[in-house]
Parts: structure tokens; sequence; C-alpha cells
């Protein structure tokens, strides 16, 4: 495989919403190109979403890279190399990263749903990296689409001229070599000087069974060869390279990456954390000095507890978050124990459908049973003696007397609804103590921006604004900063014991209502023990609400028939000592289902 001229090389990443159709377009290119043959790609949709779980939720990820050769209408031939990127907002690093190394954007909005607004976030990622865009209408062959209107949608929210915009159906492939033809004569061609010294960007590694270490890198200045030392400037480590190449989508190896070209690299590297995804890569003979801006690395913002429900999968439970942890870089974990559950990790995600993904991983890859606690989110407290601390698990809270001051991180919220849900959207966002910041229009939809805290976004306000909405509206966070906040601790008790995974932190206007919902719905799924189990919400030592989960009555007078009535209470007092002796020694089971949904009450 030849090294090609820089002007005939085209990077692009294909950004939308979730569900418009990045994927499908993706294999409508690979198709075209003759990346895989219609053998290959029958019965399999969404080629490049290699895990069951992304097959499955029909959501993409991880971001997946594919090399194109193709030959234009001038007669030239191009290479195209492609970035799938994921669209929810929870992997929103994932696309960040893939457009670090890349020109263009394909722009994919859904002809018959509009501009959404994880479409308005991804295309400013798009913007902010100085990228060229291409709008692309699909799904034109829907009775529903509306290209002019959705035309004039993108004008009107992004304030792209979308004039030139291309339309088309992914899934039937009407009008996508179109698309093939604008991203070569649209799309700016990748800068570099080939006779520099190398300087590549890392993009992204992960771990192969066969080849160890995979690092996916686009080269900016020099060449890439086999055989050459080469140096990870952020870690100072050195590695010869044993093979290189790129994915068309299969693995093609090659003898050298030139400027402008994205492919992968391996050099015997042990460890994907010995990787740093935005890194950059020099020479190790004569490295270059500046190394190249890279990207924010992930910051995990919510934290939950994840316990094996029988403690012998413990071991089975770290070695399973060691090997997801080699391919998701934005997985942190470290081990806790509690009083309730035993032995644990507390994990660090970016949201909250990476933590279910992550979990369900664990589940179904592994083969483990799992507890999850309540999801928290980092808080910073200001102690009395000066010193400032983060918390991310209400169970380390120290005494409130030696707090000066809580804060709690907030998010701005963007959400895009149907102008007859405004009303229910609204109420949403006030009940989570949201503060309004604008209210526009866009056509018949309603664009609101709210100041939330994300303590109160991290639960279930994404199920409840998708019920208010009746699955019409579309959200899209971002942390802005951390504000004080009038914040308790709240303990449930069971039996007079506290319940760790239940712990949390609340905002003390709201303290009570949560408290008194949570022991409501625990009542119901606790099940009656042969003795009353107290279930009881408290503040520090205050009890705030409580309910009692009634005793199994066992009939002790059933063979007692006729005789004196003194043997019948003979029996009922010793019935009633066995269940005062119960009470003080008695263990209450909970399931595990009470956990996950006492927390997800409504209040």
């Amino acid at each position: 495989m030849t090294a090609q001229p820089i002007n005939n090389i085209r990077n692009f990443s294909i950004v939308a919403h979730i569900d418009h159709g990045k994927s499908t377009l993706a294999d409508r290119l690979i198709q075209l190109t003759g990346g895989l043959d219609a053998r290959e790609m029958a019965g399999k949709e969404q080629v490049l979403d290699s895990m069951d779980i992304e097959r499955e939720r029909g959501i993409t990820i991880k971001a997946q890279t594919v090399r194109l050769s193709y030959r234009a209408r001038d007669g030239m031939d191009y290479i195209l190399n492609l970035i799938d990127t994921p669209g929810h907002v929870d992997f929103a690093y994932e696309v960040n990263r893939s457009l670090a190394a890349c020109e263009g954007s394909l722009l994919v909005v859904d002809a018959s749903q509009g501009v959404e607004a994880q479409t308005l976030a991804n295309v400013y990622h798009a913007i902010d990296a100085g990228h060229e865009i291409v709008p692309v209408l699909n799904k034109v062959d829907l009775p529903a689409s509306e290209p002019e209107k959705v035309k004039q949608q993108i004008e009107d929210v992004i304030g792209l001229d979308a004039s030139q915009a291309i339309e088309i159906s992914a899934k039937t492939g009407q009008n996508v070599p179109e698309v093939l033809e604008a991203i070569v004569t649209r799309l700016p061609p990748p800068k570099g000087d080939r006779d520099a010294t190398l300087k590549a960007l890392l993009v992204d590694s992960w771990y192969d069974l066969y080849l160890g270490v995979v690092v996916l890198v686009r080269i900016v200045d020099g060449r890439l060869k086999k055989g050459q030392r080469i140096r990870m400037m952020g870690t100072n480590a050195a590695y010869d390279v044993d093979r290189v190449g790129v994915f068309t989508p299969k693995l093609l190896l090659a003898d050298e990456l030139g400027p402008g070209e994205i492919g992968f690299l391996t050099a015997s590297i042990k460890e994907v954390a010995d990787t740093r995804v935005g890194d950059t890569i020099t020479d190790d003979r004569k490295p270059v000095d500046a190394m190249l801006p890279g990207f924010k690395p992930a910051i995990p913002v919510v934290f939950c507890g994840l316990f094996p429900v029988d403690a012998a999968q413990f071991e089975d439970l770290r070695a399973a978050m060691g090997k997801l942890r080699l391919n998701d870089a934005s997985f942190s974990f470290e081990m806790e124990t509690s009083a309730a559950l035993g032995f644990g990790f507390r994990c660090g995600f970016l949201g909250l459908l990476h933590l279910e993904i992550i979990q369900e991983r664990l589940q179904r890859e592994f083969n483990l049973e799992l507890i999850a606690t309540a999801p928290s989110v980092i808080y910073k407290m200001k102690l009395r003696n000066g010193t400032e601390i983060q918390i991310h698990n209400p169970v380390d809270m120290p005494d409130p007397m030696a707090i000066l001051e809580i804060d709690e991180p907030w998010i701005e919220a963007t959400i895009l609804t149907p102008d007859e849900y405004l009303g229910s959207v609204l109420k949403l966002c006030q009940d989570r103590r949201g503060a309004q910041k604008e209210l526009t229009y866009v056509g018949s939809r309603a664009m609101v921006k709210y100041d939330l805290p994300l303590n109160e976004v991290v639960f279930d306000f994404y199920d409840r604004l998708k019920s208010v909405s009746k699955g019409y509206a579309s959200f899209d966070y971002h942390l802005t900063d951390f504000k004080p906040a009038d914040l308790v601790k709240m303990q449930i008790l069971v039996n007079g014991e506290p319940v760790d995974a239940l712990a949390m932190l609340v905002h003390k206007t709201r303290a009570e209502s949560r408290g008194r919902a949570m022991v409501e719905k625990l009542k119901e799924l606790i099940p009656p023990h042969m003795f009353q189990v107290p279930i009881q919400a408290a503040i520090g030592g205050k009890i705030i609400a409580r309910e009692t989960v009634r005793a199994l009555r066992k009939d002790v007078t059933a063979k007692c028939y006729g005789g004196d009535v003194t043997r019948k209470r003979k029996l009922l007092e010793k019935q009633k000592e066995g269940k005062k002796k119960m009470r003080q020694y008695g263990k209450v089971d909970i399931p595990q289902e009470a956990f996950i949904a006492a927390l997800k009450v409504d209040v």
C-alpha cells in the first residue's frame, strides 16, 4: 500500500443527534466505495457498531474509523478517512477527540425530526474545531419528511447555509453518491509537511487479544514507519513500532503513513493506560519541540457504588472492571466497603447512560449479578478549619458542624420540545430547582435553556422529560460551575440500621418529601418478616419520615381448640417474646430491585 499525495486525502466525521442515521450512512459509504462487498454486508446493519449492546439499543458508543478509496467524477483517486461518532451526550468526549483528527464534518439531520438538542451540541463542537461543514438531510423517503422546513431550521438555529444541503435516504441509498462527491469537492484536504519530523496525534487506543494495545493515530507532519522508534511526549515512554496500517474496515498493513493519514500502530505496549488519548507521538531520535494541543481528558461527573450480589464474586468483578477499563479510559473505579453490601467498587461515569452501559456489559459479558447504589455527583466542601475537600459518596460526608459551605455542580441544559409540551417541560425544570435562561422558537418548536443542579438531573430527569413530552423532547447539557447549596445528608434506616446504599445528599427544602416518598416505596418493596420492620428517613439524629412493614402473622393458637383461654394467652405471650427478641437480632433481607426502585421515586 503506497502513501497518498496529501491533496487527495479527506478526513471527515459524521455528526448528528441520536438515531438520525449516522451509522446507516456510514454503511452506505462503505458499500459504495467497495470497503466491504455485498456478502460481507449481508444481514448486518451498522457495520461499525461492533458491540452487541450498540446494535440492540441502536446507538454508537465508541467512535469507529474506516479508510475508503474513492474515484471521483473528475477521474482522480481519493482516500476518505471516515470517523463515525456517537450522538449521545454521555459520549461527547468521543466526539471531541474524533473531530480533532478531521478537517470537515457531515452534519446529518433527520428530515422528518429536524434539528435536535444534540445536533446543536455536536455541530458546535465541529465549528469550534474549525471544520468545514456539509449539511445532509437524511430520511427524505419518509412521508413525514419536510426538507425545505428543516433547511430553514438549520439556517435559523445553527446559522449554516443550507441551500446546498444534500437530500438523501441512507436506508435506501437514494442520492448517497452525491455525498461522496461533496466530501471530495467541498471539504478541504489536510495540511502537513512530509519531510518534517514525525508529529502525530493519538486519537484512541484499545486492547486487542492478539496485537496488544492498538493505537489510532492521525499523522500531522512527517512519516510513521514500521521499525521506527517513537516517543509519547505526555508519558515520555519510547517504543519500537511493530506494525503500521489502516482499517478499510478490515485491518490492512502498510509500510508507512504520511501526513494527513489516519491509521493505527502497534508497538508491544502492555496497557492502554500507557497511551493517553490526545498525546503527541514523535520520533525518539529527533523529537519535536511543542506538543499538539490535544483535548481535555474525560472527567467523570456521576459516581455510584457497584457491589456483587454474591460476595464470592468480588475478585471476578475486579477482573471484569480491569478489562472494561482497558477499552474505556473514561471509566474509573476504586475499592470501597459498605456495612450493608460488603466489598465493592466506587465507579466514576460520564453520565447515566454510560453507567447503564457499563453495568449491562458487566452483567452480560462477565455474568455478574450487581447491586448499584444511588448515583451521586462530586460536591466541594469548605470546612471550618480552612481546608477544601471533594466527596462523591454521601457516606463520606464529614460532621455537618465542621462544614462551612457545600458547593454542588450546575449544568446548562438545552431542551427542544414541541410547543404543546412546553408547560410540562418548564414545570419539570422548575420542580428540579432550575432557573430559566432563555426561551426561543424554532418554527413550531420551543428551545429552552435552563440552569439546573446536576444532582437533580442525574437520577431520572431524562426519563421524566421523555414521559411529559411523549418522547418528543430532546435534551443536551454541559457542566458550567459549582454553586453554594443548602444540602443535608439523608440516611435511610431499616430496622434501626443505616443502609449505606440509600444514603444521599438532598436539598433541605426537598428532604422531607423525598424521605417520605422513599420510605413509602420501601414499605411496598421489603417483604414481611416474622417481626415488624420499621423503615425511617433521618437527617442526623432527627427522624423525618417513618413507615412500618407489618409482621407475618402465624396462627400459633391453631392447635388449641376448646379448653381454657389462658392456654391461648400463654402461647400468644410466648410468640410476642420471640418476636421482640428477633427484632433485636433479626436480619432484614432487602431485595435488589428495592434499591433501584426506591431511588426512582417521583417527588
